[in-house]
């Protein structure tokens, strides 16, 4: 049997690439290339494990980050799978911050500002299609951060029940998207509202820029398969840094967001 060209890759342990953005980086060139062809099988989790020496979360990770892009799909018993380019296009807004920076060859952090276990207020209950405002939440503000550098002001609300065992530690050191993925929790549509503001004293103090700047003021609700609406995000992107590429084409529209570096 032909060894997996994924396998003839190796990883820098001396990088400060994360292992499992190395491993998304190797994956994603082997299907760029067309080694790895639309429905070809990637290795087990154990093959990447045993191959390039690292953890069991170390590949799941990089897999959940890959499924967010809609490069690849997992089969239940079977395995993952590269996607079809039609489920490419399906899952090509679905907005993953670590992935999307990656992808544009600059480096991605978050700082935590808040994070919190609450009960969620009528307009949450709204937006994340809750039965009662006895369902809890979980509530984080976070910067994002480009090459150092402050982009994004971020607020996130998911309900507690999809991933109970997060805590402020375990959010600073992984990827939320790569742990909802354990879960079987994987992003399937979203759509964002943007409109323009102008930002007070305190947001332009967080991103690092004047009050009175402009910023993109954004608002996501993201579902699963099923339909069920897992996430909502209040965010403020810098206008002064960011702008948005909108592509009309014969299969509808889609636009890309475009980072100065």
């Amino acid at each position: 049997m032909d060894t997996n060209p994924v396998l003839m890759n190796k990883l820098s342990m001396d990088s400060d690439i994360p292992l499992y953005s190395q491993l998304v980086s190797i994956i994603k060139r082997n299907i760029t290339a067309g080694t790895l062809t639309a429905g070809a099988l990637l290795p087990s989790e154990s093959e990447l494990c045993r191959t390039f020496d690292v953890s069991r979360s170390t590949v799941r990770q990089a897999i959940g980050e890959l499924e967010s892009e809609g490069l690849v799909v997992r089969k239940q018993g079977r395995g993952t799978f590269v996607a079809e380019p039609k489920m490419r296009r399906r899952t090509e807004n679905v907005y993953s911050f670590t992935s999307e920076i990656n992808s544009m060859g600059m480096t991605p952090s978050s700082t935590i500002l808040e994070f919190k276990v609450m009960d969620p207020p009528p307009d949450i209950v709204s937006m994340l299609e809750l039965e009662s405002n006895h369902t809890q939440i979980y509530r984080f503000s976070r910067i994002r951060n480009v090459n150092g550098e402050p982009l994004i002001l971020e607020t996130s609300f998911y309900p507690v029940y999809i991933y109970t065992k997060l805590t402020r530690e375990l959010l600073e050191t992984h990827s939320f998207y790569s742990l909802l993925y354990e879960q079987g929790i994987v992003p399937y549509s979203a759509v964002d509202s943007y409109e323009a503001v102008i930002l007070g004293r305190r947001e332009a103090e967080l991103l690092g820029t004047r009050p009175g700047n402009s910023a993109f003021s954004v608002q996501r609700r993201t579902r699963t398969e099923s339909g069920t609406v897992y996430e909502f995000t209040q965010s403020l992107i810098r206008a002064d840094r960011v702008t948005l590429d909108v592509y009309l084409h014969k299969d509808g529209v889609s636009f890309a967001r475009n980072v100065d570096k």
